[in-house]
């Protein structure tokens, strides 16, 4: 995408995504605590990654939806759709796959498993394991990106009556519910879990975690069907996002709302309310066009590195930084220091990564 082609509220949607994962992984440089400050930051890791997967809902619906309504929607038109996406993310994921393995080698921890890493099976159906940790979210992705262009080609052979806006919706909130049962049947074949067992066994595995994504491609059918109401209301939705926020988390905190004892609220209901209140802000967002130069500059700069940033800070940058300089013994003040360097050489090494690998395979694809 062009720099005069990018939307800046999308990019700083995108910025904040990626700054609040590192956030919570900063939190591994500092001495576990229970202030306010590090409940927050943890807080941020699960948005961060919660807010990347509801925008490329709506970025993958927006391109899907004006494709699918075309004449023909074509087996030619899933795999055009699949090339350009594999271009902007395999080659970054099996690059720093391997430097994840070397890594690992590197520092002497045991290394087992790896093969379904390749297949992004990782966490399909099963607890995500230890190893590259953030890998968890690209297999979501991945396996929603390939779910839906093909639902939507077999769509078009099973409900020839239907026009296709209503196909197309229709087959989305079919596969909504499909994954809303999934979590159901966690529910009630999982007894009573703590948080930790619920961020690994649930909210990290990909066979109950598609429907985040095609909650944002709701938003996209959304965008374009009613249109007048997306940009009218676009102010109202986005105060009712954060009004939303902060009644889910007060409700949690004051009525200690717990994966132990709220189970069914946890395991069925909470992640799609999630990615709900995050689409909210899709409608202000995605009308922002542009900012400021001095204002977008750095907006969008993050954001254009945002996924380097993402395959690279935690199992690569921190885990080596952590290996060669040991933080136990540190000041406050030298954590701090340490927390700078990390975050600059997180950032430049994401910016060669992105001008020197991501870039010109992305701009390969426009070949093939």
């Amino acid at each position: 995408m062009v720099q005069s082609e990018r939307i800046f509220g999308l990019d700083l949607m995108r910025c904040i995504a990626i700054l609040m994962v590192l956030c919570s992984h900063i939190l591994w440089i500092y001495p576990q605590n229970s202030s306010l400050l590090y409940q927050v930051f943890t807080l941020f890791g699960f948005w961060g990654v919660e807010i990347f997967f509801v925008l490329s809902g709506f970025l993958i619906g927006s391109i899907l939806y004006r494709t699918y309504l075309r004449e023909s929607y074509t087996i030619k038109d899933v795999f055009g759709f699949l090339k350009r996406r594999w271009f902007r993310t395999l080659p970054n994921y099996y690059l720093v796959l391997l430097l994840n393995i070397a890594v690992t080698y590197y520092i002497g921890n045991p290394l087992k498993g790896v093969f379904p890493y390749f297949f992004f099976l990782q966490n399909f159906c099963s607890p995500m394991p230890v190893f590259f940790t953030e890998s968890w979210s690209l297999s979501v992705e991945e396996f929603a990106y390939l779910l839906l262009p093909f639902a939507l080609f077999l769509s078009l052979f099973l409900s020839k009556k239907l026009n296709r806006k209503k196909i197309f919706l229709l087959t989305v909130l079919i596969l909504v519910l499909v994954f809303l049962g999934t979590k159901i049947g966690y529910a009630l074949t999982t007894s009573n879990t703590t948080g930790e067992e619920w961020n690994r066994s649930l909210k990290a595995v990909v066979f109950y975690r598609i429907d985040s994504i095609l909650i944002g491609v709701l938003a996209s059918w959304l965008a374009v069907e009613f249109s007048e109401f997306w940009k009218k209301q676009a102010v109202n939705l986005m105060f009712l996002g954060f009004f939303l926020i902060g009644v889910i988390y007060f409700s949690m905190a004051v009525f200690k709302i717990t994966a132990e004892q709220n189970p069914f609220f946890w395991n069925v209901l909470f992640l799609p309310l999630t990615s709900i209140v995050f689409w909210l802000f899709l409608p202000f967002l995605s009308q922002w066009k542009s900012a400021n130069t001095l204002f977008s500059k750095p907006i969008r700069f993050v954001s254009i590195v945002s996924y380097s940033v993402y395959l690279l800070h935690y199992g690569i940058v921190l885990q080596l930084m952590k290996y060669l300089f040991d933080t136990s013994n540190c000041s406050t003040l030298e954590l701090h220091g340490f927390t700078l360097v990390y975050l600059f050489v997180t950032f430049f090494l994401s910016f060669l990564f992105y001008k020197l690998y991501e870039k010109p395979l992305m701009d390969l694809r426009e070949r093939f």
